[in-house]
C-alpha cells in the first residue's frame, strides 16, 4: 500500500486546512490511519489517528477539538481537518496505515506499517 499525503500549505494563524491520505495499491480497509507530525529540530509526534474499525479516533491534547479526522472509504481517502491553526502546529504531517486492533497503541510510531511522504504545514503569526 503507497499512501499520499496532500494538502498542505501556508496559512494564516487562526486558518484551516483540509490535509488528505490518498491509497493506492490496495485499501485502507483492514488499517488504522494515524497523522504524525515533525517540526524541525524536534522528534515526530502523533496528532491523531482513527481506528480500522472507522469508529474510534483519538488525539494529541495539543490538537484535541480542533483537529478532526475522518475517512471516506468510497475515495479510499482519510482526512485530517485542521481548524484555529496555530504557529506551532507549522510542521510536516505524514499519514501512516496500522494494522494494530488496539486503540492505544495507534499513538506508536513503530506501530505503523506503511507511511506517506509528508505535506508541510506553514502557520504564519
Amino acid at each position: 500500500v503507497q499512501l499520499q499525503a496532500s494538502g498542505g500549505g501556508l496559512v494564516q494563524a487562526g486558518g484551516s486546512l483540509r490535509l488528505s491520505c490518498a491509497a493506492s495499491g490496495g485499501t485502507f480497509r483492514g488499517y488504522g490511519v494515524g497523522w504524525f507530525r515533525q517540526a524541525p529540530g524536534k522528534e515526530r509526534e502523533f496528532v491523531g489517528a482513527i481506528h480500522r474499525s472507522g469508529g474510534s479516533t483519538i488525539y494529541a491534547d495539543s490538537v484535541k477539538g480542533r483537529f478532526t479526522i475522518y475517512r471516506d472509504n468510497a475515495k479510499n481517502t482519510v482526512y485530517l481537518q485542521t481548524n484555529n491553526l496555530r504557529p506551532e502546529d507549522t510542521a510536516v504531517y505524514y499519514c501512516a496505515a496500522s494494522s494494530s486492533i488496539i486503540y492505544s497503541s495507534l499513538q506508536i510510531p513503530s506501530q505503523y506499517t506503511y507511511w506517506g511522504q509528508g505535506t508541510q504545514v506553514t502557520v504564519s503569526s
